[in-house]
Order: structure tokens, then sequence, then C-alpha cells
């Protein structure tokens, strides 16, 4: 109780706060009024879901969601406008003791806050308001396309040339929209990929959360096949069960609604994709990262009936397990495919200027194609969403990879 007083306290008093920028800049006082049952309208939301509203406890709803993203957006708005006032404040208060102890006034006093910087601040404060609205109804379904040519000398003949569709982080708990979801689904097919590939985190908590979508997602086609792996999210770890038994019940389910849907769900196992006489090795690893996160992938097991010259490309969640396990293993694997950081959710992209986001403090390997020791790794940026409901600047993602042959000579 303490810890919502206090934050209900620092809310709103940041937001009087920038109430004082509003009434530099405006003059009718409705403006002030107006921000200020916003401010108490989005904190009285995001109090409601997480303390009374449906599935107030630590199951992320869409409801909660959405409580979340409005308070982010405005949190932001406030935080920026403030940083200005306070550089604005030093100054003021500077002033009023260098007049009250140099000046003729003997009283001392603050001169006016300066229109033109309230102007500024909230002007500049703007910008990424906008964005994170954006980003919850219109950016969280802009998908794209991204394409790959990746060139292996030691591919076999019969694949150059194959195509190998990778989607991620379908995080179907969140979804609210059929119509922008079966969009996405449709944009997957028309890929016309050889094979289609997911890396992970088909729901947020619970496999109920996947079956009103299961049927769209099981329209996806390819004609060597859909496999899959877990992710970190699928095993329902995030959320209290009553029993133990629920809870791997939880995780059976999800694994027969893979199945029913066409996956075949690799659990540190593999498969052998065949073109006339020639073959790939497919390893699908359970979850394995770093930080805390469950390490149940393993690589020796899902490996151990695959020859050392075996093609190989392996899927695995989290980015972070090609870092620490797959590049330093005994076998080479060419090509991993992982997803589990979302880019964040927020970035910059400019293709051949800049890939940003805040992640790559946490990820070396956070989004796109890396290469090292002469092995690739394709981190998708994922399909859903989670947590803050949209994307500002790290669309969801599609990927296709388009194997090479690479020429000797």
């Amino acid at each position: 109780m303490f810890r919502w007083i206090l934050f209900v306290a620092i809310y709103i008093g940041l937001s009087i706060y920038v109430i004082q920028a509003i009434k530099a800049t405006v003059r009718q006082p409705w403006w002030s009024y107006l921000y200020l049952g916003v401010a108490l309208a989005v904190l009285l939301n995001f109090i409601y879901q997480f303390t009374a509203g449906e599935e107030a406890g630590r199951v992320l709803s869409v409801p909660k969601s959405y409580a979340f993203g409005f308070l982010l957006t405005i949190l932001t708005f406030k935080i920026i406008t403030i940083i200005f006032l306070f550089s604005e404040d030093i100054f003021r208060l500077v002033s009023g003791f260098y007049e009250k102890v140099f000046g003729t006034s003997r009283q001392f006093s603050l001169p006016q806050r300066r229109r033109f910087l309230s102007l500024i601040a909230l002007g500049i404060a703007s910008l990424p308001f906008g964005a994170l609205l954006y980003g919850m109804f219109k950016g969280k379904y802009n998908f794209k396309v991204l394409k790959y040519d990746l060139e292996f000398a030691d591919l076999p003949d019969a694949f150059d040339g194959y195509r190998i569709t990778q989607i991620s982080d379908i995080h179907s708990g969140s979804f609210d929209n059929r119509k922008m979801i079966a969009y996405g689904v449709n944009l997957i097919n028309e890929q016309k990929s050889d094979v289609i590939l997911f890396t992970g985190d088909m729901v947020n908590n619970k496999t109920e959360e996947m079956r009103p979508w299961a049927e769209l997602f099981a329209t996806l086609e390819a004609k060597d096949g859909k496999f899959s792996v877990l992710g970190n999210h699928d095993y329902g770890d995030y959320i209290p069960w009553e029993t133990e038994e629920l809870k791997l019940q939880n995780l059976e389910d999800l694994k027969d609604l893979q199945k029913n849907m066409g996956f075949d769900l690799l659990l540190n196992e593999h498969r052998y994709l065949e073109k006339g006489m020639d073959k790939i090795a497919l390893i699908g690893v359970e979850n394995w990262g770093k930080g805390g996160f469950k390490k149940a992938g393993d690589l020796k097991k899902a490996s151990s009936q695959i020859g050392d010259a075996d093609f190989k490309i392996l899927m695995s969640h989290d980015p972070s397990h090609w870092e620490e396990e797959v590049i330093n293993d005994e076998k080479h694997y060419h090509l991993t495919l992982s997803g589990h950081t979302h880019g964040m959710q927020f970035g910059i992209e400019i293709p051949g200027w800049i890939k940003w986001s805040p992640v790559k403090w946490r990820y070396k390997y956070w989004a796109g194609v890396y290469k090292e020791m002469g092995q690739f790794i394709n981190v998708n940026r994922g399909f859903g969403f989670l947590g803050y409901p949209g994307r500002v600047g790290i669309w969801p993602e599609i990927t296709v990879i388009t194997l090479k042959k690479k020429s000797l000579t």
C-alpha cells in the first residue's frame, strides 16, 4: 500500500509541475484542467487494472497492457517536460539569489518562467508522446518483411536458393485486432517459402491465449512443413499456478495445440530436410537464456545424431544461447535463428545508416543478421508485442532468408 501511495504522490507532483509549463505557454486555463483530467484518468485506470481489474494479479491482460502503455506515454511526456523546466528553475533560483545579494532588491523573488522555454519543452515532449501513441494504435501491426541472402560454401547443391521464413514471439495473449493478425498471417504465406520456422513465445503465459488465434495460424503453409521451438514465456513461469500439475498440464496443452496447428515442435531434437540426395539438418532446442532465464535447452542432446559434416540450421529462442554456447561448440552451426529481444519494441532504424535500441545494452546480438567465427545468426524482432502494447521504430518482423551456394572461384 505504501508503494502505491508514494507512486500516486510522485505522479500528482509531476503533473502539477508540468501544469506550470502549460500555464506559461497558453493563457486559457481549461488547457491545464484538460491535461490534469487526462493525467488523473490514466492514473486511475492504471491503479484499477493492476489492483481490482480483470486478472488483477501477475497476468498481463490486454486491458492491463493498455493501462501500462498509456501510463508510459504520459510519464514520458512529463519527464521530458520536467527536464527542461528543472534546468530553467535552477537558472531562476540562481538569478533570484544573485539579485538579492548583488542587486537592488532586498527581498528574494524568482524571475518569471520564460514562455519560449516552456513552449520548447512541451513541443519536444510531444514528439515521443505522439510516437508512443502511434506505436500503440498503428505501429504494433506495421509488419515488415525483411529479406536476406546468406552464402555458404558447403551448402548442399540442391538447397541453393532455398527459402526460409522465420517468425518469432507471437505473444498471442497481447493480440486485440483479428483483421490485422489475419493480414500478418497472409503476409507470411505470400512469401511462399520452402519452410516456415517459428522460434518461440507463442503465448504470454497460458495456452488458452492462443486458442482464439489457432485457426488463423493453422493456415500457414510451406511445402517442406512448419517447425517450432519453445520460448521462455511458453513454460508459464511468470504467473502463479494453484498447483505444479496445472502448470505442467498447460505446457502439455500448448505442445498439443502446436501439433494441431500443423507445427512440428522440436524439443531438443532434430529433423532432416531432404531434396533428392541432399539434406540439411534442422535442430531445435528448448529455451536457453543467460541472466536468470530458463535453461531447458540441451544442444548436445539435440545434435547428438547429427554428423559433423552436415549443414546445420539451429532454432534457439534466446540469442544469448548462440553467444554463450553455440558459436563455441565443437560442431559448426551454419545458421542459428533466434528471437526473444523484440528489439525492445522501441528504437531507431534507418537501413544503411543507423540501428539503435536500448536493448543493445542488454543483448550484444539483438536484431538482424550477425556473423561470428564463420557462423550466422538472425535475431528476429518478433511478430507480436508484450508489455507496452505497441512498437516505435522497431516494427514487427517476418524474415525471409534465402540460402545461397557460395562460389569458390
